[in-house]
């Protein structure tokens, strides 16, 4: 009679064997402590036990997945989207973005599991009803993934406001997102003053949120568009004057400065775009202080050149790309930590809507691009001598770590959710927007990636599998979140 392997290795959930339903089996599968050979072991949604391959049986019904050659990761978190989001145009109505159940079959597609977005509170309203509608519209929309919310407030606030955020906070949408800037003169009103903002960060000293800043001088910014368009030069291949270095450079300051007059202030500075913005985290995290970058990948692979190629609205998303060696600091930033989170600021919508604007005022920001974020980076990471760690950690668990999701997120683990992208360096293929399901145009449309997911797992259910769907359309979940204090007490990740 052959006997069973001897279980060696195994770090699992008391209890939970019986009830194992699926194994995953790999070479290169990276956890919290170690990048190797594993076997993962999946029941009831969560990830059971992870041991040396072979260590265990498999029962009767248990199905066991090869992922021999294949990289085993946590599945990607974009925390930086905008699903079912209002977009002006030019004289025009203003339009809808695509919702959740087409940008979070995409990302679930391309190895994401788990999106972060935003409700928008406008005045005339309590924080509550603006995160109670938009929970509603999530969920009759319908999404695929598991999800949370950002709550963005703007304009002139409110005395009542604060206190509404801390309920927020304490009912776990843990993250606040503030502009200092109106980005364009048509939407004025966007800008929040740094007196409110003051206001607002001693709320997030006080109840343990977090401050997600889209950070530009406002002065620099609305200058320099009545300077193009005395000039006349209001093309929007000129972008990178008016959103340029020096606004980044100054706004940062100017926020990281007030966050160290509220002690227990943590920022997280969202689409970093310029050197200047890195140098400013970068001297912050030196200081002891608990900030944190994220870039897009729009940033990372695109410079300001590109809005000169045909078509170049396609590249651009707010503030603007900059030069070639605003990139390279970025990437340097990634690589020493500075720049924890690669997002893609997701705003799906057709070519035409996306390329209907041409001046530097009217231009659609965002961009299709949540489903091939997590094999760009990986293609491009690994090119530049980013370690496979260092790269799982700027697509996955850096963002849950920051945005208080970890370990239930971004962790392959005993006791997290069972969220595995599988990427297969066999898969190398050309990105081309007719192959994928977000839009009808890509950013990335013709570059070459060094791998491609062949399966998601999503909370222990195959959801993607070859290229082909197998999860439920309605199957995501909301995720309540606190950002943990060693996140808010000093630099992390």
């Amino acid at each position: 009679m052959p006997t069973r392997p001897r279980r060696r290795s195994i770090a699992a959930l008391p209890g939970e064997w019986a009830m194992v339903d699926l194994v995953v089996s790999g070479d290169c599968v990276v956890t919290p402590h170690a990048v190797g050979p594993a076997d993962v072991a999946i029941a009831g949604g969560k990830v059971v036990a992870v041991a040396a391959r072979g260590a265990f049986p498999l029962a009767a019904g248990t199905r066991r997945v090869d992922a021999t050659g294949k990289i085993v990761m946590p599945g990607g978190i974009d925390p930086h989207t905008h699903c079912l989001w209002p977009m002006p145009v030019p004289d025009g109505p203003t339009l809808m973005t695509q919702g959740p159940s087409v940008v979070g079959k995409a990302a679930l597609f391309g190895g994401t599991t788990t999106l972060i977005d935003f409700t928008r509170w406008t005045h005339g309203q309590t924080v509550q009803a603006a995160i109670e509608a938009r929970m509603a519209d999530w969920r009759a929309d319908g999404c695929p993934c598991d999800w949370a919310l950002h709550t963005m407030v703007e304009g002139d606030l409110p005395p009542e406001l604060p206190a509404q955020i801390g309920e927020a906070i304490e009912a776990g949408h843990a993250t606040v997102k503030i502009f200092t800037t109106d980005i364009t003169p048509s939407r004025k009103g966007r800008m929040v003053d740094f007196g409110d903002i003051w206001e607002v960060f001693q709320v997030l000293s006080r109840k343990g949120g977090l401050g997600v800043i889209h950070a530009e001088d406002n002065d620099i910014v609305m200058h320099m568009y009545a300077k193009l368009f005395r000039e006349n030069r209001a093309g929007f291949e000129n972008m990178a004057e008016v959103h340029n270095t020096l606004s980044e450079d100054l706004s940062f300051r100017r926020v990281i400065r007030l966050a160290e007059h509220v002690p227990g202030t943590a920022l997280y500075m969202m689409h970093v775009s310029a050197g200047n913005g890195v140098r400013a985290i970068r001297e912050a995290r030196a200081r002891g202080l608990p900030l944190y970058g994220e870039s897009l990948h729009q940033y990372m692979l695109y410079t300001q050149e590109d809005y000169r190629r045909p078509n170049g609205q396609v590249y651009h998303t707010y503030p603007s790309l900059k030069s070639q060696a605003d990139q390279d600091e970025l990437w340097r930033g990634a690589l020493d930590g500075t720049i924890g989170c690669v997002a893609t600021d997701e705003l799906c919508c057709s070519l035409s809507v996306k390329t209907q604007g041409r001046r530097i005022d009217d231009t659609t920001g965002g961009n299709s691009g949540v489903e091939p974020r997590v094999a760009l980076m990986y293609s491009e990471m690994m090119k530049r001598g980013f370690t496979l760690r260092q790269f799982v950690d700027r697509v996955s668990t850096n963002a849950a770590r920051i945005m208080g999701l970890y370990p239930r997120k971004g962790a392959i683990a005993p006791g997290s959710d069972a969220d595995l992208c599988i990427l297969d360096p066999a898969l190398r293929r050309t990105v081309r927007a007719e192959a994928m399901h977000e839009s009808d145009y890509s950013p990335w449309e013709g570059r070459e990636v060094a791998a491609w997911p062949s399966m998601t797992i999503l909370r222990g259910k195959v959801v993607v599998e070859d290229d082909r769907w197998c999860g439920e359309d309605r199957g995501g979940e909301w995720l309540p979140r606190q950002v943990p204090e060693e996140i808010r007490r000093a630099p992390a990740c």
